[in-house]
This record gives C-alpha cells, sequence and structure tokens, in this order.
C-alpha cells in the first residue's frame, strides 16, 4: 500500500472512544451476587442483547425480556441500563485523536455495533459524536461486525474506497473483517498505540 493512500479514518466506539466494560456494569447492578461471570454472559451474550443491538428491540422490549428469561425485577433491569450508559465514559485522549485527524483533513467515521438509546445518551452527553463525517450503527441495519455488509454499508453510504479507509477497533475479529473486505485495520489498544499505528500508515496529523 502506498503510504499517501489512506483519506479516511473509520472509528469504532466501545473501547475506542469510549470504556465499554460488561464485567463492571454486572458488577456495579448485581453487587451482592456470587454470580457475576454467568451474569455477564447470561446478559451480554444472549440473543436478546444481539437483539436491541440490532434494532429488533428497543430498551424497553429489552428490559421486559430480561425480566422474562432471566427473573431480573423492574428495578435490576432500571438499574442495568444506567450504568450501560453511565459507565461509557471517555478513554484518555480518544477525542483529541479523532480531532487531530480531522483537522488535518481526512474523513472520520463512526462504525459501530450499538444500541439506539445508547447512541443518543453518548451524542447527548460527549461532543465527539459531532466531528464525524458520518456514522454506521448496526441497530440501524440489523446487522452487526464483523458481517461484510456492515462494512460494505459503510463505504457504499459515504463513497468511501476500501483500499482508502483504515478502521479501528480492539476486537481481532472486526479488525479481520474489516480487512476482508479490503480496509486497512488496526486492533486498538490505546490512543497512542492507535496513533502510532496510524503513522506508520503515512497519515501526517
Amino acid at each position: 500500500m502506498a503510504l499517501s493512500q489512506i483519506k479516511n479514518v473509520v472509528f469504532d466506539i466501545g473501547n475506542v472512544v469510549v470504556r465499554w466494560s460488561p464485567a463492571e456494569i454486572i458488577r456495579l447492578t448485581f453487587p451482592d451476587s456470587q454470580s457475576q461471570e454467568q451474569l455477564v454472559q447470561s446478559v451480554f451474550g444472549s440473543n436478546i442483547w444481539l437483539d436491541i443491538n440490532k434494532g429488533m428491540l428497543g430498551e424497553y422490549e429489552t428490559k421486559q425480556k430480561y425480566q422474562q428469561a432471566l427473573g431480573f425485577s423492574a428495578q435490576d433491569t432500571e438499574r442495568l441500563f444506567y450504568y450501560i450508559k453511565q459507565t461509557q465514559i471517555l478513554l484518555y485522549q480518544a477525542t483529541d485523536l479523532i480531532l487531530q485527524v480531522k483537522q488535518a483533513g481526512y474523513g472520520v467515521y463512526a462504525l459501530t455495533d450499538n444500541v439506539h438509546e445508547t447512541v443518543e445518551f453518548l451524542k447527548r452527553t460527549y461532543d465527539f459524536w459531532g466531528l464525524f463525517d458520518g456514522e454506521i450503527i448496526s441497530a440501524d441495519l440489523g446487522v452487526l461486525k464483523p458481517q461484510p455488509e456492515i462494512y460494505h454499508a459503510l463505504l457504499e453510504q459515504y463513497k468511501l474506497a476500501s483500499n482508502e479507509t483504515v478502521f479501528l477497533d480492539d476486537m481481532p475479529h472486526n479488525v479481520a473483517g474489516a480487512k476482508a473486505v479490503g480496509m486497512e485495520a488496526i486492533q486498538f489498544e490505546s490512543v497512542e498505540q492507535a496513533r502510532k499505528a496510524l503513522y506508520a500508515l503515512g497519515l501526517v496529523f
């Protein structure tokens, strides 16, 4: 790849821009539970969670389904979704990285498996979302990473060339999914590591 080829930088959101910690969410929601690891899997490894991320359920319906399937009380599910949102704090210097890349003239985009209500919370709470030139959210499409359709949706909707686009994601299978459709991709570990990796691709910012 020619070093000057990248024109667009695409950011995952969870654990790239804001923290995403299912284990912490469960610990805060059910502090007295002796089976927290099992609860993490029951809540976030469930088809219910996949369905809300695909936009097939809203938050209200999801709370109802968790109450029916897992025996949670209404208060449990209110607390769960409170912490789902409130634990998503900004990662150190994440907004700075998006801003620096954008100010250098690159296109910046969001590509995230995410829930409508959580996205709205992030947009209200933080100022980073307004920096994006476009967004692809799984709940709008009904597909999740690393399905190729979600990457193609980004490229087609915003008329991006795959070989001019780099994707930052913390999950190796999502990185592999981006590479499979011809994008460059970096497994995100920290803002400093990501910045160095982007420099190594020839980006200047």
